[in-house]
């Protein structure tokens, strides 16, 4: 046998053995703490513990994920892309055959904190379970109390997930858990000075997982930081179902550096504040069906612990408040073609100084979403447009018309490079490439709508 053929061999071995070992290495059970009910009554909770777990599903925003468009809240269904395919989230009512209602408390415990479901198999980290890794264990007990004796069981079946062979094996899964997920151990509070800080930063680290889209993410996956020891905890993440997860932390331009306490509190509870607004479907959901529903104090926490945070990675864009801009307009002497499109398109709401209207019309000047480093919220917003969520405090739903129908690609990223460089704002240009590649996600995404 030649040299070549016997290292061929040899190396066709060494991949088989490590092949072999990740396989056995993957389908080793993973060792979890029974939680046990403390001083729950978990057969019969009592009213008091069942709301409580309510308030914290609503929280933990449960019910966006796991409930389907028009479909029965928890009973699962919704698509949710990722790299290798769809997943789809599932039953989560107490429905003995299609749900969980054959879970005891501790299989509870080991899907929502550990990622690992009844059967066994990983749980795809598409259910944040990393953040979730911190709840408490009475709270654990709570939401079981809840999911268990206060939702309606629901007869749906679970749908398979649309993930070709071979991406779709889940022992890959079980390493990466294994691998990056951190350990179940709840968050220690002693370690925050003062009761709203310490409560903001259990709400944002667990049960709110606000990690799960704002902190960037490694080639792997998993998130690059879990709490505010580092940078870039919260500072950005990537783009979801279109929209940019922005900046949380205190960057004096595409973060809340330039933001008060009631600024974030307002966009939690209304979806908007005086100079900002929520927008792209995403976050938009998560105040319709979380944060809006939460009390002034936990709302209040939030805000303490986010304005606690130092600022991130330094950001290409700067704002410094000018003028000039709106002088130049009101006095015909900007005569670019993004301004001439600004002017036709945008001025009417956002008026010529970008200000808008406090509370209706989001500001352009200083806005961070204008700001982000990353163009590609703004491009998509000029393209498809956006509705802000009606919430109790802010029932109107105003919405901003798309633009895709009248404006090129190259029409399009010159206002968008205008919005982004004017007023003070001081962003990187966008470039019709950017456009072309956003509209035909448009486009795609209501050729499946359709459907």
């Amino acid at each position: 046998m030649s040299n070549l053929k016997k290292g061929i061999l040899a190396v066709a071995g060494v991949v088989a053995v490590g092949v072999v070992g990740a396989f056995v290495y993957a389908k080793q059970g993973t060792a979890t703490r029974d939680i046990g009910p403390g001083t729950a009554n978990l057969t019969a909770p009592d009213a008091q513990l069942i709301e409580k777990g309510r308030y914290l599903a609503v929280a933990a925003d449960c019910v966006a994920c796991h409930t389907a468009p028009k479909g029965q809240p928890f009973a699962g269904g919704l698509a949710m892309a990722t790299p290798v395919g769809a997943v789809y989230s599932s039953n989560i009512t107490p429905d003995k055959q299609n749900g969980i209602g054959n879970y005891s408390l501790n299989d509870f415990d080991r899907a929502v904190r550990h990622g690992i479901a009844a059967s066994g198999d990983t749980l795809y980290p598409a259910m944040p379970y990393p953040s979730y890794a911190k709840i408490s264990d009475d709270d654990m007990r709570a939401l079981y109390a809840y999911f268990m004796k206060g939702v309606p069981a629901v007869a749906q079946a679970n749908k398979s997930h649309d993930i070709p062979w071979p991406m779709s094996m889940n022992w890959p899964l079980a390493i990466w858990r294994k691998t990056w997920a951190p350990a179940v151990e709840p968050l220690v509070l002693s370690k925050y000075q003062g009761e709203a800080l310490a409560r903001g930063a259990y709400l944002v680290q667990s049960l709110g997982h606000c990690g799960a889209c704002h902190t960037p993410r490694a080639t792997t996956m998993q998130e690059l930081a879990q709490d505010e020891s580092n940078p870039l905890f919260l500072s950005g993440g990537p783009v979801i179902d279109g929209w940019l997860a922005v900046n949380l932390r205190s960057n004096p331009a595409g973060g809340l550096g330039r933001w008060s306490e009631q600024d974030i509190i307002d966009t939690l509870s209304k979806a908007r504040n005086a100079h900002s607004a929520v927008v792209g479907s995403p976050m938009a959901d998560v105040v319709s069906h979380s944060t809006q529903d939460m009390t002034p104090e936990d709302l209040k926490a939030i805000a303490v612990y986010l304005k606690s945070l130092s600022p991130g990675p330094e950001e290409k864009a700067r704002y410094a408040a000018s003028d000039a801009t709106a002088k130049a307009l009101k006095a015909g002497q900007n005569d670019t073609r993004g301004a001439q499109l600004y002017l036709d398109n945008c001025a009417a709401c956002h008026r010529t100084d970008a200000t808008s209207n406090a509370k209706v019309f989001p500001a352009l000047a200083g806005n961070p979403s204008v700001l982000s480093d990353d163009p590609t919220s703004l491009i998509r917003l000029v393209l498809a447009g956006s509705s802000l969520p009606s919430t109790k405090g802010a029932p109107s739903n105003l919405g901003m018309p798309g633009f895709a129908w009248r404006l090129s690609d190259d029409e399009a990223a010159q206002l968008v490079t205008f919005v982004r460089q004017s007023w003070g704002n001081q962003a990187s240009a966008a470039d019709a490439g950017q456009v072309a590649k956003i509209r035909k996600q448009i486009d795609a995404e209501a050729e499946v709508a359709k459907h």
